[in-house]
């Protein structure tokens, strides 16, 4: 996807202010078992057709809304990542202005990740909500039987 060239500008703007890892070092790192908070923060539905294995889901659109929820440790390990590192980039310098002390963006994302072969997970029977298993339409409050989804 062609990115515009104001959200690019913002993006390098906030590389200047966070601390990025690649992807190698991030499996590194969750293979020595290191403890580290492993977080997603793309949209809902990328997340469920597939993420890193182990990652946590913690969409950008409520980040900061839930962090202080989630890991109130602002000393805490966290790795984030996105598709590309764009959008982790972002988040990253969100949480630094909260006061997180130890956060770094995955630099390449789910795409460099997947693209070396490291693990995937899927969400198992998840589809985006409010659609039925057939059809892909909208389900309008129907229960399962009436749009035909079985148990």
């Amino acid at each position: 996807m062609k990115q515009n060239p104001g959200f690019l500008a913002l993006v390098e703007r906030a590389k200047r202010g966070i601390k990025e890892c690649t992807i190698g070092e991030a499996k590194a790192r969750l293979d020595r078992g290191e403890p580290v908070h492993f977080l997603d923060v793309r949209e809902d539905d990328e997340y469920a057709k597939d993420h890193a294995k182990g990652a946590r889901h913690l969409g950008r659109g409520i980040l900061e809304r839930d962090i202080e929820t989630e890991i109130p440790d602002t000393h805490a390990p966290i790795i984030l990542y996105c598709g590309g590192g764009y959008r982790s980039a972002l988040a990253a310098g969100s949480l630094i202005e909260m006061g997180y002390t130890n956060v770094v963006s995955m630099d390449g994302g789910i795409r460099a990740w997947r693209e070396a072969g490291y693990p995937i997970e899927k969400i198992k029977g998840q589809r985006a909500k409010g659609k039925s298993k057939k059809s892909g339409e909208k389900a309008k409050g129907k229960s399962k039987k009436a749009r035909g989804v079985k148990k």
